[in-house]
C-alpha cells in the first residue's frame, strides 16, 4: 500500500495577485507578503507579542522588511509557515518593479 501524500492546501502551489492579498488588510481578514510567499496571519493577530498593531501596519501587502528588521527568531519563523497559504504571482511590470528595488 502506498503512502498518502500529506500535502496541505497551503503546498498546493496556490498563487494570489497582489490586488487578492490587499483585499485582505483588517483585524478580521489580515494577510501579508514575506518572501514571495502569502500568509494569513489573521488568527494570529491577538498573539502577537508586539500587539497586534505592528502586524496590521502591514496587513495586505508586503511585510518582509519590517519582518526582516525585527530580527525574528528561528520559532517565530517556523511559526509562520503554519499560516502560509500559497505564494505570491507578479506580473511581467510588477516584476520588473520589484527588479528596480
Amino acid at each position: 500500500m502506498a503512502k498518502e501524500s500529506k500535502k496541505t492546501e497551503n503546498q498546493q502551489g496556490k498563487t494570489y495577485s497582489k490586488s487578492d492579498v490587499e483585499k485582505h488588510k483588517s483585524e478580521e481578514d489580515c494577510w501579508l507578503i514575506i518572501d514571495g510567499k502569502v500568509y494569513d496571519v489573521t488568527k494570529f493577530l491577538p498573539e502577537h507579542p508586539g500587539g497586534n498593531e505592528v502586524v496590521l501596519e502591514y496587513a495586505g501587502r508586503d511585510a518582509t522588511e519590517g519582518f526582516e528588521d525585527i530580527g525574528h527568531s528561528d520559532n517565530a519563523r517556523s511559526m509562520l509557515q503554519s499560516y502560509l497559504i500559497g505564494e505570491l504571482f507578479l506580473t511581467a511590470e510588477e516584476k520588473e518593479e520589484e527588479e528596480k528595488k
